[in-house]
């Protein structure tokens, strides 16, 4: 099996650390549910969505960088253990994302990164997509967003949603506990 991560919600559990910034950044004016699901559509849409200033943006992002407290998902690492090839493709800069990997004892399961500061497009653009497919001949792409989905169905694998729904979603799992229960 030759697996493409999304790294924020994925792999790495970061939505609560992201809601605990931006509640206390909006000074406790919404809910920390509100603010959640507003986050999991993504970061810019959120920033968006409450209107915050660009004083505020400036310091949710300069918050989240400096986040020290990444914990993988439960089991996620039983399935990057089983995988033949894991590679991500994440919005995240490449030094974040390697130090997290290096800090959680994660890199070593995988063959290539492609990070926000690589000079490919944003997702949903395939192009990194097609790119880690053409190399990798990947099977599967697993985001817990649908814009993590989008460039992999138009790249040409299955795709996997965690912890959410879509309708580009070839399969949906919650937990990687029963991941090899529930993907063939």
């Amino acid at each position: 099996m030759r697996i493409l991560w999304d790294f924020d919600g994925t792999i790495m559990d970061t939505y609560p650390a992201y809601t605990d910034i931006l509640y206390d950044i909006l000074n406790g004016n919404f809910t920390k549910e509100e603010i959640y699901q507003q986050l999991k559509i993504s970061q810019s849409h959120a920033m968006d969505y409450f209107q915050l200033t660009d004083e505020q943006r400036k310091e949710m992002i300069e918050k989240s960088r400096a986040i020290t407290n990444y914990t993988p998902f439960p089991y996620v690492e039983n399935v990057l253990q089983q995988a033949e090839v894991n590679v991500i493709m994440t919005h995240m800069n490449r030094a974040s994302v390697e130090r997290i990997l290096q800090e959680t004892d994660l890199a070593k399961y995988f063959t290539e990164i492609v990070a926000g500061d690589d000079g490919f497009a944003r997702k949903p653009d395939p192009a990194a997509y097609v790119y880690l497919h053409e190399r990798y001949e990947l099977d599967y792409a697993i985001g817990d967003r649908e814009l993590d989905l989008i460039p992999a169905k138009k790249a040409g694998f299955k795709t996997i949603m965690f912890q959410n729904d879509c309708d580009v979603a070839d399969y949906t799992i919650n937990d990687y506990h029963h991941f090899f229960d529930l993907i063939p």
